[in-house]
């Protein structure tokens, strides 16, 4: 894979970023396959697996903005190979309802085919999140 597909494929991913942070999730599912398999982390208030964008939104983006003040992915590192970006960084947070802030390590896999997202899991340190919520 050449340099420019590799920046392509990075380059989908921090799109996807950067609209989730402006809470841009109309702009975020753009970059989904409409049947993306998505997947937070067992142990974790949202864990499963939700297919398709309208599982997705009600599973997972709609609870997050109801439970959270604020809840911001923060990638450090992108490593590409093939059609898999992997993104390490963390989650930084303050629950609406505790008011306890908190900061999660993650690392974030996306499966990409033909310019979107059709897979992703997110890995993380869900203790520190639940401790927030609690």
């Amino acid at each position: 894979m050449t340099d420019t597909a590799t920046r392509s494929a990075v380059g989908i991913v921090e799109d996807g970023y950067a609209a989730f942070l402006r809470g841009d999730i109309p702009a975020l599912l753009a970059l989904l396959d409409p049947q993306v398999s998505w997947t937070e982390a067992e142990g974790s208030a949202y864990a499963g697996t939700f297919v398709g964008h309208d599982a997705l939104v009600q599973g997972v983006f709609l609870p997050l903005g109801e439970d959270w003040e604020s809840f911001t992915p923060v990638p450090a590192e992108f490593f590409h190979c093939g059609g898999t970006v992997i993104a390490v960084g963390a989650f930084e947070g303050t629950h609406r309802s505790t008011g306890a802030s908190m900061t999660s390590r993650f690392a974030h896999l996306f499966r990409l085919r033909d310019g979107r997202i059709v897979e992703f899991e997110s890995i993380n340190d869900t203790y520190t999140v639940r401790a927030a919520m609690t």
